[in-house]
């Protein structure tokens, strides 16, 4: 029993796609006799022949993810597109790490760790890009005894 023209003419008539047309299944003889759109008209009034409804896609996953992102989940290597580079700038890696160093001297100069002389030539170092991190700077500053003892 095709019913493919019958499906494809209420798909016309019901302005949806021929997936969505229902048919009712003790009614499918009336159906197979329908020959017109007129008899097809008839049958979508004594619906017998129906229009499913649309198909959503449900957000409850997507929002539980960006849930667990914002508390910083889900950012490993295997969820990671690009190089590092691409992922922080080469500016944005460098202003983190300046402002840590920085704020790093800054501190060690208010608690009178270093005289003036060699907190500036420590902070022309940083400027110039000489210090990794702030834990290069806590070393060149013990190997080369130039904390201030108190």
């Amino acid at each position: 029993m095709n019913l493919a023209t019958k499906r494809r003419i209420a798909a016309d008539v019901l302005k949806v796609g021929k997936d969505r047309v229902y048919f009712d299944p003790e009614r499918l003889a009336d159906i197979k006799e329908a020959i017109t759109k007129a008899d097809i008209r008839k049958l979508i009034q004594e619906y017998a022949i129906q229009a499913k409804p649309v198909v959503g896609n449900s957000k409850s996953r997507i929002r539980k993810n960006k849930e667990q992102k914002k508390k910083g989940r889900r950012q490993g290597p295997g969820s990671r597109k690009g190089k590092k580079r691409s992922r922080l700038s080469k500016k944005d890696a460098w202003m983190a790490k300046i402002r840590a160093q920085r704020n790093f001297l800054k501190t060690v100069k208010e608690n009178k760790l270093l005289d003036t002389k060699t907190y500036r030539d420590v902070y022309r170092k940083s400027k110039g890009g000489f210090f990794r991190s702030v834990r290069h700077i806590k070393i060149y500053l013990t190997e080369r005894n130039l904390f201030k003892k108190k």
